[in-house]
């Protein structure tokens, strides 16, 4: 019976581990695509009007 348990903490803790990585991974990429368009718009702030 305990083996059973421990077999499942250990599949609920990879899991855990492989949905921070991409919650990281993700965090990463719109924090850099964000930056990217900022300086985009930042560059092109002359031809920009309202």
């Amino acid at each position: 019976m305990n083996e059973r348990v421990y077999k499942t903490m250990k599949h609920a803790g990879g899991f855990s581990v492989a949905m921070g990585i991409v919650i990281i991974v993700a965090g990463l990429v719109v924090g850099i695509g964000s930056i990217v368009s900022g300086a985009f718009l930042l560059k092109r702030k002359s031809d920009i009007t309202f």
